[in-house]
């Protein structure tokens, strides 16, 4: 199990992920909306946007998306738990969201499993396997 930071960006994802290889180096993986099997869900609008970003230097995971969010900053921190199985990112997701406000109940989908919350001391948390 790891915690990564999840930052979701005010439609300058692309960017500031290039922003951050070129100072930290590393590999970065882009998704863009249209080009995932999740393109449906989306409206037009957000179809070249990024769905998921991922810079990996070294020990370092930098996660990130142009999907807005529910924040009326239009940009968020989640921290991502990163779990090995199914049943324990389903436990975690459970124990972490008592008390707190579910934000999407963990569901499978294309890349794995996952959801998202806030806990009780306002701490958005994502919660995910790549296991489906």
């Amino acid at each position: 199990m790891k915690i990564t930071p999840y930052i979701r960006f005010n439609n300058n994802c692309l960017e500031a992920m290039n922003f951050y290889k070129e100072c930290l180096g590393g590999s970065l993986h882009i998704e863009i909306v249209k080009d995932t099997p999740m393109k449906e869900m989306f409206p037009q609008q957000l179809h070249d946007s990024v769905i998921h970003a991922q810079l990996e230097a070294g020990e370092l995971v930098l996660l990130g998306s142009d999907i807005p969010g529910d924040d009326p900053q239009g940009f968020t921190v989640t921290l991502m738990l990163i779990c090995d199985t199914k049943a324990d990112m389903y436990d975690k997701f459970e124990k972490l969201s008592a008390g707190g406000k579910v934000v999407h109940q963990a569901e499978t989908f294309y890349a794995g499993t996952m959801g998202s919350l806030i806990d009780k001391f306002d701490i958005r948390w994502g919660v995910f396997t790549d296991e489906k």
